[in-house]
């Protein structure tokens, strides 16, 4: 069996279930906006008010007023809501058609870029100091790291895992191949090791249960993810919060591999002796083979 991510969340969201529950009470106006958000959630996610009352013939102070009804403070906390339900919902065709709704199509750089410096200010804003140093210093002292991340993760977890065998010898980077695979990866793991777990929406199935399996070995769990109730924060022993969301179909990973840098340079200056021989060493290799281009 291939490696599986999370499609689909067993609950409803908040919303939604209060909707569905409230729906025999509403006036015609709110049923309009309920059924709407019931029916097309992955649009209303990234519709502004305006816009979603312009989709179901209502005013944008209907739409206010609904969100305030439904027990929000404004229609802002509202949305928030609804996104981190739909998020872990969305398939790839679904996330490409909301994208209008996200980016402009007159300037897609710039708006792409601008989402991206948000959710590194949102990222600084979730993540604890005490969280990091924590995670850092388990790291350090581990006798064997793991790193594991599937699907779009990967991406991440390779960037580290390049870096970490720079500054460590006992790395050694997980395959997200079948799961019997994965587990035949992990079969030394053991106390005082370490996993660590890459995990943004949708969440894979695989990403959770290596760290689970890894954890009942005794190995430490550091989560890499967007929430303390993600599937792999949930089990983790250290979880370092950044901020991720979706650019059309693709992820934006732009504030979680920030957060990768900052691991590798919080664990780099506590390794500094060996970087710079390591460092060293290889300059003089990349020489002797013409690694680079050496501009004139």
């Amino acid at each position: 069996m291939e490696t599986q991510c999370k499609t689909d969340n067993q609950e409803q969201s908040s919303l939604i279930s209060k909707i569905n529950e409230r729906t025999a009470e509403f006036s015609k106006s709110q049923r309009l906006i309920g059924g709407f958000i019931t029916n097309h959630y992955e649009q209303a996610a990234y519709m502004t008010a305006l816009k979603l009352g312009n989709a179901v013939g209502v005013s944008e102070s209907t739409v206010v007023r609904f969100a305030i009804e439904m027990g929000y403070e404004g229609y802002p906390e509202m949305q928030k809501d609804l996104q981190s339900y739909s998020k872990t919902r969305l398939t790839a065709l679904q996330r490409l058609d909301i994208t209008n709704h996200r980016i402009d199509p007159e300037n897609v750089l710039k708006s792409v870029l601008l989402q991206d410096v948000e959710r590194i200010k949102a990222t600084v804003m979730m993540i604890e100091e005490a969280a990091f140093e924590a995670a850092v210093d388990r790291i350090l002292t581990a006798d064997n790291i793991y790193i594991f991340g599937a699907m779009s993760s990967n991406t991440l977890a390779r960037f580290m895992d390049n870096y970490f065998q720079l500054i460590f010898n006992n790395v050694h980077f997980v395959q997200a191949i079948n799961d019997s695979g994965i587990y035949q990866q992990l079969i030394r793991i053991a106390h005082n090791d370490v996993f660590i777990g890459f995990s943004f929406p949708r969440y894979c199935i695989s990403t959770t249960n290596a760290a689970r399996y890894a954890a009942s070995h005794g190995a430490k769990v550091i989560a890499i993810t967007d929430s303390m109730g993600s599937p792999l924060g949930e089990i983790a022993d250290h979880v370092l919060l950044a901020k991720s969301d979706m650019v059309s179909f693709a992820d934006s990973l732009v504030a979680p591999l920030s957060l990768i840098n900052a691991i590798i340079a919080a664990v780099g200056l506590k390794r500094r002796d060996t970087i710079e021989t390591t460092l060293k060493r290889l300059e003089e290799i990349w020489d002797e083979n013409g690694v680079y281009t050496e501009l004139k």
